[in-house]
């Protein structure tokens, strides 16, 4: 289970914002995992992002509650937002969190609130210097993000996704952080090829273990037995399993079904397809075969995963 809070600035990244959220609503959406969110704000308005998107507010901040993690996200305008209120905000969400996490230049805020004395942190690229020369008591780090007991930060997007999928390793499993870095890195070989897209991301997993994964999305209606999928890698079935034991910590069959049972997940809360129909995208060989898979993997028939909506941002 994680329970997430978003404390939101004027000012903040939608980049980074959708680095940080999205993974999580992939690894609700995809793997059944138990996630679940909510946007506050430091004085209950709805918050505008450095391009002019609103995004409203879900409850008050003062009743956001108990969590998992407070995400902290601010951009432009940071140094407009440190002073006395802000800090009494922080403190007490970070009171109610389990970790709490600084994003962009979210780090800045937290040393203003006092919450990083004596720790490290890093902050965007652009902001390292004059932030360690305005808190010389914080080891100002230049990795990609820093852990250092319950208070991580990171800087901009890239970092960001790096960070909340390491997140979702720890709490989830690595296999959920992997399905929920293809959402933005999927096909990624094609793509660097082509110069566009997501190619410009760096993709996890070893290049192998993305070829595997490349053709079990390929031939998701037609699935490749693992000896015709390990034959297509240049791998043997036991070197297959190896390599899916030790980067994703299960089997290449566990694996395989989750991206179908994924898929049909998908397609039954966004689609008008039947059972059925359903079912042969997938690959398995009718409604009652699926629905027997999707219950045993997740507990539940499929259907009742419909509706599953994003929730709505205005602006």
């Amino acid at each position: 289970m994680a329970r997430v809070t978003f404390l939101l600035f004027d000012g903040f990244s939608n980049m980074v914002l959708s680095c940080l959220l999205e993974p999580l609503r992939a690894v609700r959406d995809q793997a059944q995992a138990d996630v679940s969110w909510r946007i506050v704000t430091p004085d209950d308005v709805p918050a505008t992002s450095s391009s002019g998107l609103s995004i409203a507010v879900d409850t008050p901040w003062r009743d956001a509650g108990p969590a998992d993690m407070l995400v902290v996200v601010a951009g432009y305008g940071f140094r407009d937002h440190a002073g006395s209120a802000s800090a009494r905000v922080l403190r007490t969400l970070s009171r109610q969190s389990d970790i709490v996490l600084a994003a962009d230049a979210g780090a800045w805020l937290l040393a203003d609130a006092g919450l990083l004395n004596g720790s490290s942190a890093t902050i965007h690229w652009a902001t390292l210097s004059e932030f360690a020369e305005q808190y010389p008591d914080i080891r100002v780090a230049h990795d990609r993000y820093v852990r250092e007991g319950r208070i991580w930060s990171c800087g901009g997007a890239s970092t960001a996704l790096d960070l909340i999928l390491a997140f979702i390793s720890d709490r989830f499993g690595p296999a959920s952080a992997f399905m929920a870095s293809t959402m933005f890195l999927h096909d990624a070989e094609r793509q660097r090829a082509g110069d566009r897209g997501p190619g410009k991301l760096s993709s996890r997993g070893t290049a192998k273990l993305r070829q595997v994964v490349d053709l079990m999305v390929e031939t998701i209606e037609t699935p490749l037995a693992l000896a015709d999928l390990s034959n297509r890698a240049g791998l043997s079935v036991r070197t297959l399993d190896r390599l899916f034991q030790e980067e994703l910590g299960m089997s290449p069959g566990r694996y395989f079904q989750m991206i179908r049972l994924a898929h049909a997940r998908e397609l039954a809360s966004n689609s008008e397809y039947d059972l059925n129909a359903i079912a042969l995208r997938c690959g398995y060989s009718g409604a009652a075969a699926l629905s027997k898979a999707f219950r045993r993997a997740y507990g539940h028939p499929i259907r009742k995963s419909h509706g599953n909506r994003p929730r709505t941002i205005r602006g």
